[in-house]
C-alpha cells in the first residue's frame, strides 16, 4: 500500500508539472477556449487514473479480461507521453537554472530572440510525446497482430543429405492470456499453416501465467500440425510462479495442466528429454529442456544432462530451449554436439526499431542475443520475436513472428 500511495504521489507531481507546459501550449487560447482546455488535460489525467485503479483490482483476474487490456493499454500510453513530455520540460528547467547560476557571476544574460527557448522544448516536447503515443496506439490496435513471416537458411555441418531442405517453423511466446481478438490470433495461425512446415518448434510461454489461459484457444493452435511433429518447451511464465494467490502446492496442479495443454494440442512437450527424427535411414535429435535462465531471478529447471542423454554426438541435434541466456549460460562451453538452438522470451521488448541490416531494441542491454540469427565458433542460436505479447498490450517495431527456416 505503501508503495502505491508513493506511486501515486510521483505521478501526480508529474501530471502538475506537465500541466505548466500544457499552458504554455494553449496560452495563446482565451476566455472559455483556454477554460475548456484545461478542464480537457485533467479529465485526461482522471481517466488516466481511473485506468490505473480498474487494473489493479482486475489484473489478478485469469485470464485478464478485455478492458482490463484496454484501461491498461490507455494508462501505459498516458505515462509514457507524459515522462516525454516532463524530459523536454526538464531539459528546459535545467538549462535555465545553470543559466541562473551565470547571472551570480555576471552582471546580464542577453535575451532570447525569435521563439524562445522555453517555447520551443514545450511545443517539441508535446509533438514527440504525441507521436510517441500515437505509435503506441497504432500498436495496440495493428501491431499486436502484425504477423511477420521471416525466412532463415539454417546451414548446419553435418547434416544428411535426407534433412537438407527441410522446412521449419519456430514460434514462441504466445502468452494467451494477453490475447483481445481471436479473430486476428486465427489469421496468425492461418499463416503458420501456410507454410507447409514439416516440423514446427514452440519454444515456450504458450500462457501469462494460468493454463485456464489456454481454454479459448486450444481450438485455434490445435489445427497447427506438421508430418515430422509439433514440439515444444516450457516457459517461464508456464509454471504459474507469477500468480499472487497461488500456493506451492497449486504450482505442480498447474504444471500439470499445462502439460495436459500440450496434450490437446497434439504437440509434444518435451520435458528435459529428446526425440529421434528419423528419414530415409538418416537421424536428427530434437532436444527440449524446461526453462533455463542465466539472467536475474529466473530459476533453472532444465536439466541439459538428462535431456540429452543417450544422443549420438555425431547426428545434427537442434535444442529447444526458452531463454536465450542459457546459450551463454551453459551450451556454449558444455554442449558443443549442439549445433542450434531455438529461443524466445525477449519479445524484442515488444518496441524498437528494425530497417535493412539495423536492429535496435532497449531490450539489447540486458541481453545480447535478443532477436534473430546468431552464431559462435560452429554453434548457432536463433532467438524469436514472438507471437503473443506481455504486459504493454502491443507491439511497435518489433512485430510479432513466425520463423520459417530451411535446412541446409
Amino acid at each position: 500500500m505503501k508503495r502505491i500511495v508513493i506511486f501515486l504521489g510521483i505521478l501526480l507531481l508529474l501530471n502538475l508539472y506537465v500541466f505548466q507546459g500544457y499552458k504554455i501550449i494553449i496560452q495563446n487560447f482565451e476566455g472559455k477556449s483556454s477554460t475548456i482546455f484545461k478542464i480537457l488535460y485533467w479529465v485526461v489525467v482522471a481517466l488516466a487514473y481511473g485506468c490505473l485503479i480498474y487494473t489493479t483490482l482486475h489484473m489478478r483476474t485469469t485470464p485478464i479480461g478485455f478492458w482490463t487490456k484496454v484501461a491498461l493499454s490507455y494508462f501505459f500510453i498516458f505515462l509514457m507521453v507524459q515522462l516525454i513530455w516532463g524530459l523536454f520540460m526538464a531539459i528546459d528547467d535545467i538549462i535555465r537554472l545553470v543559466q541562473w547560476i551565470g547571472t551570480l557571476f555576471q552582471s546580464s544574460v542577453k535575451p532570447e530572440e525569435g521563439i524562445t527557448r522555453k517555447s520551443f522544448l514545450m511545443k517539441s516536447g508535446a509533438l514527440l510525446a504525441t507521436g510517441f503515443g500515437a505509435a503506441l496506439s497504432y500498436g495496440v490496435i495493428r501491431g499486436s497482430h502484425q504477423y511477420q513471416v521471416v525466412n532463415q537458411k539454417l546451414k548446419i555441418d553435418n547434416l544428411p543429405e535426407a534433412f537438407k531442405g527441410l522446412k521449419l517453423v519456430q514460434i514462441s511466446d504466445i502468452h494467451s492470456g494477453s490475447f483481445w481478438s481471436k479473430d486476428a490470433v486465427q489469421k496468425g495461425v492461418d499463416m503458420i499453416n501456410d507454410q507447409k512446415a514439416d516440423m514446427v518448434f514452440f519454444t515456450g510461454d504458450i500462457v501469462n501465467n494460468d493454463a485456464s489461459e489456454m481454454d479459448d484457444y486450444i481450438d485455434v493452435f490445435s489445427q497447427i500440425s506438421a508430418p515430422l511433429g509439433v514440439f515444444a518447451t516450457m516457459g517461464n511464465h508456464d509454471y504459474g510462479e507469477y500468480v499472487p494467490n497461488f500456493t506451492p502446492k497449486d504450482l505442480p496442479i498447474n504444471k500439470a495442466k499445462i502439460q495436459k495443454v500440450h496434450d490437446n494440442l497434439g504437440w509434444r512437450l518435451l520435458m528435459n528429454e529428446h526425440e529421434i527424427i528419423e528419414k530415409e535411414g538418416a537421424q536428427l535429435a530434437v532436444v527440449g529442456i524446461e526453462n533455463w535462465g542465466a539472467k536475474m531471478h529466473f530459476k533453472k529447471y532444465g536439466d541439459m544432462s538428462k535431456a540429452i542423454s543417450g544422443v549420438d554426438a555425431n547426428i545434427p541435434t537442434l535444442l529447444l530451449s526458452h531463454d536465450p541466456s542459457h546459450w551463454r549460460g551453459e551450451i556454449l562451453q558444455d554442449y558443443p554436439q549442439v549445433d542450434a538452438m531455438f529461443s524466445g522470451h525477449t519479445h524484442g521488448m515488444q518496441f524498437g526499431i528494425e530497417t535493412g541490416g539495423f536492429k535496435w531494441s532497449p531490450i539489447k542491454y540486458v541481453y545480447p542475443e535478443w532477436a534473430g540469427l546468431y552464431k559462435e565458433g560452429g554453434q548457432q542460436l536463433y532467438v524469436n520475436r514472438g507471437f503473443g505479447y506481455l504486459g504493454f498490450p502491443g507491439r511497435f517495431g518489433i512485430w510479432p513472428e513466425i520463423t520459417v527456416f530451411e535446412l541446409a
